[in-house]
């Protein structure tokens, strides 16, 4: 007989756990249909994505014109942007030197006052050759659904070309379709080392959580009053 020290937790199994192993094929066949249809709906929001957004998926030498670029965020490393935002604000600056577009919108993270995310996007592309009165800051673009919606409700963006790594843009093209800008996208490419599969697994939930914004388009975490610097960034062209 096994006794439990007075000082030890009893511990409760959830019953999850407890359930017993399939006796027979017609439960091993249930389990196996309920496993499929969790995999089906765990990839529909993907295969959402895929279908509303591949079209409009170009290079930066056909992709279309449009008045405004808009940058996503992808972090800073000791307040330098990483690799992969330094490999989408380059895109940014050769669609610019290309006169695809004449604005660029830098959309990121500035909830802290140590963590500037469009300040740094903005150095770098002054660095590579854009006027700082050609770049516009959204310092509320705390996720992918924020920066479309208010790239439309504050700064007034209509048209747009998105830049983003290729793993990403398609959810991007897709927020941005829902949040009523018309746009294409330039998927940046990078090597599929442990960072790219990190980010395209990644992608599985925020797919799920894109569906959501399409279908509801809440306000963002910060909405705030309307801002006119793309407007006058045009204007001075």
């Amino acid at each position: 007989m096994r006794l439990r020290a007075p000082w030890a937790p009893r511990l409760r199994i959830p019953v999850w756990m407890r359930m017993r192993r399939p006796r027979s094929r017609r439960e091993w066949r249930r389990l196996l249909r309920v496993l499929v249809l969790a995999c089906v709906l765990a990839l529909l929001p993907a295969t959402w994505l895929q279908a509303t957004a591949a079209a409009r998926v170009r290079t930066l030498a056909d992709v279309p014109a449009a008045p405004v670029a808009v940058v996503f965020g992808a972090g800073l490393w000791n307040g330098e942007p990483s690799p992969y935002l330094a490999h989408r604000l380059d895109a940014a600056a050769e669609l610019y030197a290309a006169g695809k577009v004449r604005v660029i919108l830098v959309t990121g993270d500035n909830s802290r006052k140590d963590y500037n995310e469009p300040g740094a996007m903005l150095s770098y592309l002054e660095l590579h050759g854009v006027p700082a009165a050609r770049v516009v800051l959204d310092y509320a673009g705390f996720d992918t659904w924020d920066s479309c919606t208010r790239a439309k409700r504050i700064f007034g963006v209509r048209r747009a070309v998105l830049v983003s790594q290729a793993f990403h843009i398609r959810r991007a093209l897709a927020l941005c379709s829902a949040a009523g800008i018309t746009s294409y996208g330039v998927g940046v490419d990078e090597n599929h080392n442990l960072t790219w599969y990190y980010g395209g697994t990644r992608e599985i939930l925020g797919a799920l959580k894109a569906s959501f914004d399409a279908a509801f388009t809440p306000n963002p975490h910060f909405l705030g009053p309307h801002e006119p610097g793309v407007t006058r960034a045009l204007r001075r062209g």
